[in-house]
């Protein structure tokens, strides 16, 4: 997807500073894949360590209160996105009525990856929670430790 999304993004500029045609599918596609490339990316491929915390708070505490606040957060993002849930099965359902601009893709097609990533979202947390309550912490690594992976 990242590929194609710069391969779609040279032929933009090319059309516009080259041939001074500009064109809007290459700007439509742009978009369409860098949503899909982020909520892809948060649903399947970021790891409970690669996400992006404000942990000051949970650093400071302790392994029980870490415990805890592990387990409220589990519980309120599975209640949350549970509860929005058929909300957002609606919504993305409703808009197969209109199409996008330039390449006349369903509304419904570009949406359905939130689907996909609110319901990922919730398996995930799910998770969390049970291996919060079991007493399993995710990862007590040290954030100035962490590398690039490399």
């Amino acid at each position: 997807m990242l590929a194609a999304l710069f391969l779609a993004f040279l032929i933009q500029i090319a059309f516009r500073y080259l041939f001074n045609l500009p064109i809007g599918w290459t700007h439509e596609i742009s978009v369409i894949l860098w949503l899909w490339l982020v909520l892809w990316g948060a649903a399947f491929v970021l790891t409970e360590r690669e996400e992006i915390r404000f942990d000051l708070l949970h650093a400071a505490v302790g392994r029980r209160v870490r415990r805890v606040m592990g387990v409220a957060t589990a519980l309120a993002v599975v209640v949350l996105y549970g509860t929005a849930l058929p909300a957002m099965v609606d919504y993305v359902s409703f808009m197969k009525v209109e199409r996008t601009a330039y390449m006349k893709l369903p509304f419904s097609w570009v949406y359905a990856i939130y689907i996909v990533f609110a319901v990922a979202a919730i398996i995930r947390y799910l998770w969390l929670g049970f291996a919060a309550l079991r007493g399993d912490e995710p990862g007590d690594d040290d954030p100035t430790k962490i590398g690039s992976g490399i």
